[in-house]
């Protein structure tokens, strides 16, 4: 076997072991630092970002596009989403708005409800007006009413 061709590049051997000593404290340098975060952080862009963006790709010429996303490191995909968003805010604004109050929108049972109070309310008011009706009767006639049947005091 050729000795030149058992050498790797870092100078061993193949299939050699490495020594399994202790390991250094930080990484060699150029390397990376091996810790992950648990949670990656989404980027968050401002209106003010994503217009200048959307105004630059608007303007800009046929291949230009790709160039700004890659040097933004954007997808087409965010253009789409900002575009609806511009377009949504845009019509929003123009559109026609009612002036005054705004209607309150009431739940159906307090209709329901409303219009039962309005019948007993028309119920209690018939049932007065014949207790008042025997109770005059009662002192024409000159028949005594027992205390206990009068509802006044509650």
């Amino acid at each position: 076997m050729d000795p030149m061709r058992e050498m790797d590049f870092a100078g061993e051997t193949e299939g050699a072991r490495r020594a399994t000593g202790g390991s250094p404290a930080a990484p060699p340098a150029g390397v990376p630092d091996p810790v992950v975060e648990a949670r990656p952080k989404r980027r968050r862009f401002t209106a003010a970002y994503k217009l200048g963006i959307l105004r630059a790709v608007d303007r800009a010429k046929d291949g230009e596009v790709g160039g700004i996303l890659r040097r933004e490191g954007l997808y087409s995909s965010h253009l789409v989403a900002w575009r609806r968003e511009r377009d949504r805010v845009a019509k929003a604004g123009l559109a026609a708005r009612q002036r005054g109050p705004k209607a309150r929108v009431q739940d159906p049972r307090v209709r329901e409800l409303e219009r039962e109070n309005a019948r007993l309310r028309r119920r209690l008011q018939r049932v007065e007006t014949m207790l008042e009706i025997q109770k005059k009767a009662s002192e024409l006639l000159g028949i005594p009413l027992s205390p206990h049947d009068s509802d006044e005091n509650d």
